[in-house]
């Protein structure tokens, strides 16, 4: 009986482990994995590049993060930089990226979420309003206004936004990443501008609203 019970308590102490084990991305087991973004191998991520064949450049980008990038590129006054395993890839299993956003005044980044990924974000310049939605069936909103040099956390998976409250400045904020592919699920796009479109039957009762309304919003 007593084996039989130090049986049991091995077998939960390793599923405790192999969860923890899959609940991020997994932990490189070698210095680097430079991503060979041009491999036929299809893994987790991007196969190995021949450590022979690394260089420095690997590890670098000239991205010119201080450098304000153009806000009139949509009509939501926003842009992101992203810099990933796909811009450096040296990345490739180190679980991180960064991102620059710069909002024109009254500018908005809308309601999304990075599925695979929590955020550190830091306003560099401006005053924003930011938030997070927690999942059903509380869907409480943390929402904050933060001004210059002020850090916010975004959760993993949680949707959340921002939004320069100044009609009259632009605003720069950076976020660490930690994944080094985030992925970014933008709600408006994804539910109004899937393709092929969700049925507008289907939305209209999932919004409660009329079909009319929802081929507006789609179109």
């Amino acid at each position: 009986m007593a084996s039989f019970i130090s049986f049991l308590l091995l077998a939960a102490l390793i599923g405790m482990a192999s969860w923890q084990a899959i609940a991020a991305e997994p932990s490189p087991l070698q210095d680097f994995c430079v991503a060979d973004l041009n491999s036929a191998v299809r893994v987790n991520g991007f196969a190995c590049k021949n450590p022979t064949n690394v260089t420095a450049d690997d590890f670098f980008k000239a991205a010119m993060l201080d450098k304000p990038r153009d806000t009139t590129v949509n009509k939501v006054g926003s842009n992101i930089t992203l810099i990933n395993v796909i811009e450096i890839p040296g990345l490739n299993t180190l679980g991180i990226s960064i991102v620059r956003v710069d909002y024109a005044p009254l500018g908005l980044n809308p309601p999304h979420t990075h599925p695979r990924a929590t955020e550190i974000f830091t306003v560099l310049e401006g005053t924003l309003y930011v938030g997070f939605v927690t999942s059903n069936p509380d869907n409480k909103l943390f929402s904050k206004v933060l001004n210059k040099d002020d850090v916010f956390v975004f959760p993993k998976g949680l949707i959340h936004f921002q939004f320069n409250l100044d009609p009259h400045k632009p605003a720069v904020a950076t976020s660490a990443i930690s994944s080094q592919n985030p992925g970014i699920i933008t709600i408006a796009n994804t539910v109004f501008r899937s393709n092929p479109p969700i049925s507008d039957d289907i939305l209209a009762k999932a919004f409660q609203v009329d079909k009319e309304i929802i081929d507006l919003l789609q179109a």
